[in-house]
């Protein structure tokens, strides 16, 4: 871990919305901001918050099957990425993911680690984790500068 390293505990899905919120509202035009973790850990609840903290009038759902979702009406356009069900990279273009990323916006890609070849230069990645141990709704979420 690194000393820059800000890391959250979340102990229900609203801890894990008010994060999402509360960084996204301090997010400016062009972050790019990359969610990591398995299945279950809560990266839909963290990006309805995030959607909620842009600013985003529509219910923020995980576009999982269409892979971006678009919401204009915020405070910033915002670019909700889900690459889980990507085979190949090179499918990102088809969807015009440079553009969103170089964009005028906020960008959120959930399951990011399945796509290092595609990810800018500089990112913000946040980490959420389970640990068992500290109890089922516990979360340990990790934010990083790359």
């Amino acid at each position: 871990m690194a000393s820059d390293d800000m890391v959250m505990v979340s102990l229900n899905e609203e801890n894990t919305w008010q994060i999402g919120y509360s960084l996204a509202r301090e997010a400016k035009l062009g972050d790019v901001f990359c969610l990591i973790g398995d299945l279950g850990v809560g990266k839909t609840v963290f990006s309805k918050g995030f959607g909620a903290g842009i600013g985003a009038r529509d219910t923020i759902n995980s576009p999982t099957f269409t892979i971006v979702q678009v919401y204009e009406e915020g405070r910033l356009p915002f670019y909700h990425f889900d690459v889980y069900r990507i085979a190949d990279e090179d499918e990102l273009i088809e969807i015009g993911f440079d553009e969103m990323i170089d964009g005028n916006g906020v960008c959120l890609i959930e399951w990011a680690d399945l796509i290092p070849n595609s990810l800018p230069e500089h990112y913000t990645e946040v980490r959420i984790e389970k640990d068992l141990e500290q109890g089922f709704d516990y979360r340990k979420l990790t934010v990083r500068k790359i």
